[in-house]
């Protein structure tokens, strides 16, 4: 589970305007743990349930469920993770900002993060709300929208929707002009 699971991400969108902040340190050990632990060997994967809390550097990620997807290679006895699904009131915390979802996929060879579902984003008094947050943690790139999930595959398995209209909405703090 040292495969660099929450690399690079940089979840700092709200220090108005929306830009990233600094890459996280993807090479700090991954502490996790759960209620329950099963592992489906034969299908290259294990499943963590209840209260499922992943901590890697200043970084954690909390949510009632998450299947850890693996390559079937193993390098330096380590398997290697490809992909993360989370579910079940997902939160992703530094020290600054948080952001909730219902849903989180973290993609580890495309290293993009995309959380889904009644998405909010805080940092200080920012918040932004919508249906979609994707973050690339290549280019830092985060973008959120509207998009209303249609449940069809991977962890999403239900309709979800977006703030109401599927609009990004949102409050940006602004500076005391005294």
């Amino acid at each position: 589970m040292r495969a660099s699971l929450f690399a690079g991400l940089s979840l700092g969108l709200l220090a108005a305007p929306l830009a990233a902040q600094t890459a996280h340190n993807s090479n700090a050990p991954i502490d996790f743990g759960a209620d329950n632990i099963e592992l489906q060997d034969k299908a290259n994967r294990a499943v963590l349930a209840g209260h499922v809390s992943v901590k890697q550097a200043e970084m954690t990620l909390a949510a009632a469920r998450m299947t850890v997807t693996y390559t079937g290679q193993v390098v330096g006895g380590n398997p290697q993770v490809s992909r993360l699904d989370a579910s079940g009131g997902v939160t992703v915390r530094r020290p600054d900002q948080t952001a909730k979802s219902q849903y989180a996929i973290y993609d580890l060879n495309r290293r993009v993060i995309t959380m889904l579902g009644a998405v909010t984003l805080t940092q200080g008094g920012n918040t932004v709300n919508g249906g979609r947050l994707t973050i690339n943690l290549d280019t830092g790139r985060a973008v959120i929208d509207g998009s209303s999930v249609r449940g069809s595959s991977g962890a999403t398995g239900g309709t979800t929707s977006a703030a109401p209209g599927g609009r990004v909405t949102g409050t940006f703090s602004v500076p005391n002009r005294n």
